[in-house]
């Protein structure tokens, strides 16, 4: 049991490019297996933190591991709809270009703070990660982004500054901290309250 969410980890981070061989090679009609792709790998991030918090081993080498394991997985899907779709992704390049500025920004505040990387799997976060989740599906399946990457990108830039508060408000790095209202009540002295199934 205790060794299930590296295994989950692992998996995820070999599953971004292997859907990135899968559409150089067979293009379009792979949409439905690189869905079935996207799905397991949602699925997986889910459980990989559950399973580590029911097992007791939510450690910070294994939250921050989750955390890189996570980009890398959601840019390789973003490399699959640029493959896919150019045409979507181009159309939207300046929010997008907006999304991989504030992420950067995350890591270079992060680092100048406390140095190193950002870990907090805030609740905003994981509501984005739902939403990147229907846009890649929408993009890769259907070729069509719409509402879904438009919503993708209003939680990102929503998630993004709820970062940003964290990182500005804790007075000491740590990982898991579901919101900038639980880095307020840290940085006061105070006890949070985490959701076994959500944060912590």
């Amino acid at each position: 049991m205790k060794n299930i969410p590296i295994v989950l980890i692992a998996f995820r981070f070999v599953l971004g490019p292997m859907m990135i061989a899968i559409t150089y090679h067979f293009g379009t009609s792979a949409r439905i297996l690189l869905m079935t792709m996207l799905l397991l790998g949602i699925l997986s991030d889910i459980f990989d933190g559950i399973i580590a918090r029911k097992s007791g081993v939510s450690t910070e080498k294994l939250r921050r591991m989750d955390s890189q394991t996570d980009l890398v997985f959601w840019i390789c899907a973003g490399w699959c709809s640029w493959l896919l779709n150019p045409e979507v992704i181009i159309e939207n390049k300046y929010a997008i270009i907006t999304i991989f500025a504030m992420e950067g920004l995350t890591y270079v505040f992060s680092i100048a703070k406390f140095g190193k990387e950002t870990c907090t799997h805030a609740l905003l976060s994981k509501l984005w990660g739902i939403t990147m989740f229907a846009a890649f599906i929408s993009i890769i399946g259907f070729g069509h982004g719409g509402i879904p990457l438009a919503l993708a990108v209003i939680f990102g830039i929503i998630s993004h500054i709820d970062v940003y508060l964290i990182i500005l408000l804790l007075p000491k790095w740590t990982h898991d901290v579901p919101s900038a209202w639980h880095a307020w009540q840290i940085r006061k002295g105070r006890g949070i309250k985490r959701n076994k199934l959500f944060n912590g």
